[in-house]
């Protein structure tokens, strides 16, 4: 039985009664949300998660951290290590984006080191396959695509991204509106190429009927890809766009109705003026159903900076309604990222969960910037570090300042605001 089968069966499983109480929520509410299909909990029946998340409404907006080997980079400890440092830093799930050598042993080992959910895009494991064989992207079959599947899910892993909506309809939208950027979606330009070589139709929207027959029999949580976002912000909420997210409206209806989980994932270069509107379109468009995005970027101009573009756009996004920010790191088309890329995109990312989350309401939130506040007044720098998102940088940077004092800071030294206004509301002017 699946998280939603059991939801809607009245059940409350051990992951909705470990997610209610991280959540500090009624078990009971988090099992009506997931009946409803507005919140999911990614864990493959075949994999024990220690710690399994709810993402959806009324919960703490999550954070996805990316990892994985490329074909100039396959060290799997290197990866390994990444990924360790973005848990630690309290990243809710991560994704192996692998398309290195080895890649099902890179999967089997991030899966077996992994104490959250983990999720793939299997599509880069179908078209680096038939690549290294001497095959063309169009020599993909559909029985290959679903031994994949099947593979991927039997291994454990949580969730998929399903590039199910990349179909001959959004293809044809995106030639009659020609974007700066065509397709920027790994995952959506393998797809593409298969389509318009073969001229047929996607499999994975022609045979979704195939891909829920796996999911529902691990369990496993679609997370309806975003082929067609857009990767500049001039393309933004175009034609080709919102055809795919119609699409991924209909996809999800039919996972909802096998007892499927689903997301939906959303667009990744966004003006900060259309961001709330495109998470308006979805809820409306995918019944509710939580929307995962890359970002989204706010602006095109900042390479090497883009885990700030990104967590902008997040934090908009978060407070509009998106339930779950995949993180952007400052290597963002430049690199694979290193560990310390990692360290700044979760970091960026969880300020910017955390910034929506308050604007959400979310029990509990504000109280850890209420502490903070406290802690700066009576100049407590230990309890300061303590609430901290990142304990590291602010510790090194106070150790290295040297202030004068130790209740002072070395930007106003003697002449600090808050020991002025101490006195002055304390002992008179």
């Amino acid at each position: 039985m699946t998280q939603l089968k059991a939801a809607r069966a009245g059940k409350i499983t051990a992951e909705m009664k470990y997610a209610a109480r991280a959540e500090k929520t009624d078990p009971e509410l988090l099992r009506q949300s997931v009946a409803a299909g507005r919140t999911v909990i990614p864990k493959n029946r075949s994999r024990r998660v220690r710690k399994p998340c709810a993402i959806g409404e009324r919960l703490t907006t999550k954070v996805n951290a990316n990892i994985g080997t490329s074909k100039d980079s396959s060290d799997i400890g290197r990866e390994i290590r990444k990924m360790r440092e973005a848990i630690g830093l309290g990243a809710d799930a991560v994704m192996d984006l692998s398309t290195g050598r080895s890649i099902r042993e890179t999967r089997k080992r991030i899966l077996a080191s992994s104490e959250v959910p983990v999720g793939t895009v299997p599509i880069y494991e179908m078209a680096i396959e038939v690549l290294r064989k001497g095959g063309r992207i169009q020599d993909i079959s559909l029985k290959d695509m679903l031994a994949v599947l099947e593979t991927q899910a039997r291994d454990g892993v949580d969730f998929f991204t399903i590039h199910a909506g990349v179909t001959r309809k959004a293809l044809e939208a995106l030639k009659s509106q020609p974007r700066i950027l065509d397709i920027v979606s790994r995952g959506g330009a393998f797809l593409a190429k298969w389509i318009l070589a073969n001229g047929e139709e996607n499999p994975f929207y022609s045979h979704f009927d195939d891909v829920l027959d796996i999911a529902e029999a691990y369990d496993v949580t679609l997370s309806l890809g975003d082929g067609m976002r857009p990767g500049s912000i001039r393309d933004a909420t175009d034609s080709s766009q919102i055809a795919e997210l119609a699409t991924l409206g209909e996809l999800q209806r039919r996972s909802y109705d096998r007892g499927v989980q689903v997301m939906i994932e959303g667009p990744g270069h966004v003006p900060i003026h259309e961001i709330e509107a495109n998470i308006v379109l979805e809820k409306k468009l995918c019944n509710g159903a939580p929307f995962y995005v890359l970002g989204p970027l706010v602006t095109d101009i900042a390479p090497g900076y883009d885990h700030i573009t990104a967590a902008i756009g997040g934090a908009v996004a978060g407070a509009a309604g998106a339930d779950f920010l995949c993180y952007v790191t400052p290597a963002e088309h430049l690199r694979l990222p290193t560990i310390d890329d990692v360290r700044e995109g979760v970091i960026a990312t969880k300020i910017a969960a955390h910034a929506a989350d308050i604007a959400k309401g979310i029990g509990g939130a504000l109280e850890r910037d209420i502490g903070i506040s406290k802690a700066r007044r009576a100049r407590d720098w230990k309890g300061q570090f303590a609430l901290a998102l990142d304990s590291v940088k602010p510790r090194a940077y106070r150790r290295r300042s040297k202030p004068a004092t130790s209740d002072v800071c070395t930007m106003c030294s003697d002449y600090c605001s808050i020991k002025i206004s101490e006195e002055c509301f304390r002992r008179g002017s």
